[in-house]
């Protein structure tokens, strides 16, 4: 059966940043509208994408040291327990490649620094209306499947009784048939 819609809980945005005013910043931005997780690097970012609880979008900058966002987010998209989650990055860097280079590794949308507050709201608004609907989507189509097999599995099952009612029926057609 499909799973009932919680309209209630806030989506998750997990935030990686390795500047502190940043995350303070972004993460004050978002609090009174979603829940807020931050990582101060990628290998955290990585850790909380990967959890039991991981986030419903991940905003992602790209410079960080020991393992940039780049990689963060390659490695997210090449695991298929995280390659669902919608990334934002959100950075410094702004020119062309540098976004072609972060959309093409699978980040959803490229926002660049300083940010402008209402942008970056309605893109993490919209990306979370996609995601929502996405993950409805996908919940309703394996619904459907399971449903589609047990149809068929019920439909296997009526033949076989239908084909043995008729095997019955006739053996005692041929049975009434010999003895008159």
């Amino acid at each position: 059966m499909v799973e009932a819609l919680d309209f209630t809980s806030k989506p998750t945005v997990l935030v990686v940043d390795d500047a502190a005013d940043n995350l303070e910043v972004i993460s004050g931005l978002l609090k009174g509208l979603y829940k807020v997780k931050v990582a101060a690097n990628g290998e955290k970012g990585l850790q909380i994408a990967r959890s039991d609880s991981p986030p419903d979008l991940i905003l992602l900058d790209i410079m960080m040291p020991e393992i940039s966002g780049y990689e963060v987010c390659t490695q997210l998209k090449a695991d298929p327990a995280t390659h669902h989650i919608p990334i934002i990055f959100l950075t410094a860097l702004s020119s062309a490649e540098d976004e072609r280079k972060g959309l093409e590794l699978g980040a959803e949308d490229y926002v660049t620094k300083p940010i402008s507050p209402a942008i970056l709201l309605a893109r993490v608004k919209t990306h979370l209306r996609i995601k929502a609907a996405v993950d409805f989507l996908r919940d309703k189509n394996a619904w459907l499947e399971r449903e589609l097999v047990w149809r068929v599995q019920s439909d296997l099952d009526f033949a076989k009784s239908v084909g043995e009612i008729a095997q019955d029926f006739r053996a005692m057609t041929e049975h009434l048939s010999g003895s008159g």
